[in-house]
């Protein structure tokens, strides 16, 4: 695989780096500005509450919206063919690969499970609010966490796979690594505790509509990634959840328009029982 970076592009990444690093930490102050004054109408209204099969989406709290955490087109000069999906768990981005050296960017959140997979794959399928359940694995080396949801969990807002999850398989097996919606949006731009590669429920949606049933899904490696894009720019905005990067001195809390039910925690390891 081959990625190069337009000289624009990059240098466009590295002014918004620099940017996002001066910008001042938005406090949980409930006297700080309106946070969607200075997000463009045109984002709020991508990121804004849905009516999806009978399930409500909550609108993306705007102070996440930031121009690196929201989908974008961008100019990405690759070898994979149109309809490819490109991950970098590295970078915390997906590229969903268009024609003319282009690609759909979308800010994901990475779990360090999620960072273990990389290569080639098979985005074999998708599904809509897929339900979830634990591995025999994770069950038997911790009953105390999963063996409540040994029966699995119905798909929906309390889901941790969202709205939609692709599943990805390797020579004709599942992998058991997941792109998928997620209920804890500030999560999104971070390397949390667990997971597999996680997007804003509207993107997972958008994404799931768009990709190629059967296409190529192609994983980076650090050094892929480091050649391609660079050294990571951390995410600037707030999150209290556990992080691999950096503990958290909280457990992680999700944003008040959503909720897990009590003491289910997000894994990176899920299979469909739909």
């Amino acid at each position: 695989m081959s990625v190069v970076v337009s000289r624009r592009a990059a240098l466009l990444m590295t002014l918004s780096g620099l940017v996002s690093a001066c910008a001042p930490k938005v406090p949980d102050s409930g006297s700080q500005p309106d946070p969607a004054a200075n997000v463009p109408p045109e984002i709020l209204a991508m990121y804004g509450e849905l009516e999806d099969n009978g399930f409500h989406i909550p609108a993306v709290n705007p102070r996440y919206l930031i121009a690196e955490n929201t989908r974008t087109e961008v100019d990405l000069a690759i070898t994979e063919s149109p309809g490819a999906i490109i991950v970098d768990p590295w970078q915390r981005y997906l590229y969903l690969i268009r024609g003319g050296n282009r690609a759909l960017r979308y800010r994901v959140a990475v779990g360090d499970q999620g960072r273990s997979f990389e290569g080639a794959a098979v985005a074999q399928y998708d599904r809509v609010w897929p339900s979830w359940r634990p591995t025999d694995n994770m069950i038997r080396e911790r009953p105390d966490m999963y063996a409540a949801y040994a029966d699995g969990l119905p798909g929906g807002p309390q889901n941790p796979l969202g709205a939609r999850a692709i599943y990805l398989f390797r020579g004709g097996r599942d992998t058991y690594y997941r792109i998928h919606g997620t209920n804890e949006v500030a999560s999104i731009g971070h390397a949390t505790s667990a997971g597999c590669i996680r997007m804003y429920n509207q993107d997972a949606i958008h994404l799931a509509a768009n990709y190629v049933k059967g296409g190529k899904v192609l994983v980076l490696n650090p050094d892929q990634s480091a050649s391609a894009f660079g050294s990571y720019v951390p995410a600037t905005t707030p999150y209290s959840g556990a992080s691999f990067n950096q503990p958290a001195s909280q457990p992680a809390t999700a944003d008040p328009a959503y909720g897990y039910p009590t003491g289910f925690p997000e894994s990176p390891y899920t299979s469909s029982l739909n």
